[in-house]
């Protein structure tokens, strides 16, 4: 396949710019600095182990992602951030508890250097958190204009050729989505009035898509999942994706309920529970953070099981969702899934899942993959929705009219036949009859 697709070659430093400084950016600054020094793996990475095969079976040609398209690379990334705490990146990760102190003392002065700027907030949208380190912008209009100068500012500080953002900033205050987020003309008038419908995650948004950056949401936070958003983003000629990152109990359900479409097995209900004790926790212990959170872990199992089609099998399926705020566990996330199934007759069956997990560990790394991807695309010159990184998303986003896809291996197949289209490569179908000949004929 000829590759007719011109991809500008990632030159200079790349700034991966966060709002929020907690507990999965520091931990993906620290393995980003770690793996550098060659003292850790960028282990659940795709960008830097994620291999993809080329043409047929026979052929032996399987390469690593980051070969088959040009990707940043490790050496080239360098980190800004804002948050709304003073802390530095190294106090943030102390307090998180999620490095050894081996780590820890191995990426000290690193960490010890990354000084967050001050962050926008409203104690509407943002409850459980003492700040101490605000802007001192009075308007919707001077906090993006503020956030715009530290995005220019950031370039300057790192040397970087060029910036993308990924929002991982605390869960804000669920609200359903107002008016003034159906379209860009009245988020324009929303910003204009200090509309308090407008979230602080929109305004870093509007701030980065507004300096052509790429931005991502890792968070349940409205922002570019909203019409308003993407109508800017393709005015701007940004690429933009989320929302809410997909690293643990959601993954889990992405996997195992499309293993129960394909067997047809029928579904009674499906209870989760979580218990944490990182500031993540500590934020989704107000119930209207939770609302949020609860609406994003919820929407995978009808888009994936499609109970229109298979209405004897999942119309009627019980499904509940919990997170509940523990200290004592930090960031030692643990959830617990029960799964009533149907098999054979209506006969019933259960599984059980016990996920010991750790939540900035699973993130950190996603967040690393969606950032190189995203400068891939406006290397690209690629713009709006990048429905094909649906693949790190609990909720994530497709053009208009279409339906989301959350089956976590079709979104995997779409991520690599997008980079392999990318590299002038051909889709793989995994069809294979022409393997079988005359075995297998389809015409005669």
């Amino acid at each position: 396949m000829e590759n007719k697709n011109k991809v500008a070659k990632p030159e200079g430093k790349l700034a991966v710019l966060i709002p929020g400084l907690g507990a999965v950016s520091t931990t993906l600054m620290a393995g980003v600095e770690l793996a550098r020094q060659g003292k850790g793996a960028p282990i659940g990475s795709l960008t830097q182990m994620g291999t993809a095969r080329l043409g047929k079976r026979t052929d032996g040609r399987t390469v690593k992602l980051k070969d088959l398209v040009p990707l940043a690379t490790l050496e080239d990334v360098v980190f800004g951030a804002w948050d709304i705490i003073s802390e530095d990146a190294y106090q943030v990760a102390q307090r998180s508890g999620v490095l050894s102190d081996k780590h820890m003392e191995q990426v000290k002065p690193f960490l010890q250097g990354i000084k967050p700027k001050p962050g926008v907030h409203d104690p509407e949208f943002v409850r459980r958190i003492a700040a101490n380190h605000i802007k001192a912008t009075k308007t919707h209009r001077e906090s993006i204009e503020a956030i715009r100068q530290d995005i220019r500012d950031f370039k300057k500080e790192l040397n970087a050729t060029r910036a993308v953002m990924v929002v991982c900033s605390s869960v804000e205050t669920f609200r359903p989505l107002p008016e003034a987020f159906q379209s860009l003309a009245n988020f324009e008038k929303a910003l204009d009035s200090n509309s308090p419908d407008v979230n602080p995650t929109a305004l870093y948004t509007y701030a980065a898509i507004k300096e052509g950056v790429p931005f991502a949401n890792a968070t349940p936070n409205a922002s570019v999942d909203t019409p308003a958003l993407q109508e800017l983003a393709k005015q701007e000629n940004a690429p933009i994706a989320g929302r809410d990152l997909k690293s643990g109990q959601t993954m889990m359900k992405t996997v195992i309920a499309p293993a129960l479409k394909a067997r047809m097995l029928g579904l009674e209900g499906w209870f989760s529970t979580n218990i944490l004790g990182n500031r993540d926790g500590e934020v989704l212990d107000d119930p209207q953070a939770f609302k949020a959170k609860e609406v994003t872990k919820s929407s995978v199992l009808d888009t994936i099981l499609q109970p229109d089609l298979y209405p004897e099998l999942y119309n009627k399926y019980s499904h509940k969702v919990s997170i509940h705020y523990y200290p004592p566990r930090g960031d030692a996330k643990e959830g617990w899934d029960n799964i009533d199934i149907v098999g054979w007759l209506g006969y019933p069956m259960q599984i059980k899942i016990n996920f010991l997990c750790r939540d900035s560990i699973l993130a950190a790394p996603l967040v690393l993959d969606i950032a190189l991807f995203l400068d891939l695309a406006k290397r690209m010159e690629w713009r709006g929705i990048q429905e094909w990184m649906s693949f790190y998303f609990k909720s994530p986003m497709a053009h208009p009219g279409l339906p989301v896809e959350h089956d976590l291996f079709i979104q995997l197949t779409k991520l690599k036949n997008t980079l392999r289209v990318v590299a002038g490569e051909e889709p793989i179908t995994h069809l294979g009859l022409d393997y079988y000949g005359d075995d297998l004929p389809l015409a005669r």
